[in-house]
């Protein structure tokens, strides 16, 4: 668990995709940040108030988030004194960079004689078992994509509070790190050996009450070829009874490779087949598309235009929320 609240840490980044963990948290769990530590020169600002590690301290701040990524997930040197004045303060320290923490001599020592916890999330702090595939109890959602960076992780928290608004017992389940900082708690699949995946699933998501409902966050694409391993393991260990498919319309090839991007029809159908190797009920629910790139009026009319085609409710989860996707899943599943 990563205590609250946080500081979010921009350093002095170029610009906002930099401190995209900053704002990932910021736009789910904005209640949970005292404020942002900036160095000279960051181009991002997550609109939090701007503290110092002294201001942030006397906040109540429980944890220094870094909230920005980089080229080859290092951590630069410059970065290292305000981490260590954190630690000094009595904050424990998360990162999502590949780099662990308590590689670096400064912050190792720091942690060591203050006890703080370094949280590298990207790296697991535990040993999984393999997948069993065993039914368990409780109700399980995947998002899952026709593509990387589609917005799976935006769909599963946005179905999460629907899900809520509604007084249903759900709970966002990360699988990312960004999704950990937000959740305060969850496993980088990525970072998992190949054949601990679906455990480590498994465990993220457990026997749970028969009305609970454990919003899983998907990763890659069963049809990329770079993260579809990472995708299936994701799908045969949340044992899904309802997936949304995630979608970003204005693309024609898979991000950062040449194959051709599969249709949404392809996508259900591998996703049922595939799925129901550990779950025979599994069924889709929804479809969350990306619109950014288009008008509102084009984003509605594409909308209801796929809504008709598939017959599943569909929404663009950021602009437009998840109310007719949690209206469904209340209708089909209610007790």
């Amino acid at each position: 668990m990563i205590e609250k609240p946080y500081l979010m840490f921009l350093g002095d980044v170029p610009d906002a995709l930099a401190a995209k963990t900053a704002y990932g948290i910021v736009d789910w769990r904005r209640d949970w940040c005292v404020g942002q530590l900036r160095l000279d020169g960051c181009k991002a600002d997550c609109s939090l108030p701007d503290m110092t590690i002294a201001d942030a301290a006397k906040s109540g701040a429980r944890t220094m988030i870094i909230g920005a990524v980089n080229a080859g997930g290092q951590l630069p040197d410059h970065w290292v004194t305000s981490i260590v004045n954190a630690i000094e303060a009595g904050m424990d320290i998360a990162s999502g960079l590949h780099i662990r923490l308590n590689s670096i001599d400064a912050i190792r020592a720091a942690a060591e004689h203050h006890g703080a916890k370094l949280h590298d999330v990207r790296h697991a702090d535990r040993q999984f078992a393999t997948g069993k595939g065993t039914p368990r109890s409780g109700h399980r959602l995947l998002t899952v994509g026709t593509d990387c960076s589609v917005g799976k992780k935006y769909a599963a928290l946005a179905i999460e509070k629907a899900l809520c608004d509604r007084d249903v017992d759900a709970e966002f389940r990360a699988t990312g790190q960004t999704g950990i900082m937000i959740a305060g708690r969850g496993v980088a699949i990525d970072a998992v050996v190949a054949d601990f995946i679906s455990g480590a699933v498994e465990w993220i998501a457990p026997e749970a009450d028969p009305d609970h409902w454990d919003i899983v966050e998907g990763q890659g694409s069963l049809f990329h070829p770079s993260f579809a391993g990472v995708s299936l393991g994701l799908l045969h260990g949340a044992q899904p009874d309802a997936f949304i498919v995630c979608h970003e319309p204005t693309r024609t090839r898979m991000r950062g490779v040449q194959t051709p991007l599969p249709s949404i029809d392809d996508v259900i159908d591998m996703t049922m087949r595939l799925g129901r190797l550990t779950n025979p009920d599994i069924r889709p629910v929804g479809l969350a598309i990306n619109t950014a790139a288009l008008a509102e009026d084009e984003a509605r009319q594409l909308l209801r235009d796929m809504w008709k085609t598939y017959g599943l409710p569909a929404s663009d989860p950021v602009r437009f929320g998840m109310d007719a996707i949690a209206d469904h899943i209340v209708s089909r599943y209610r007790p």
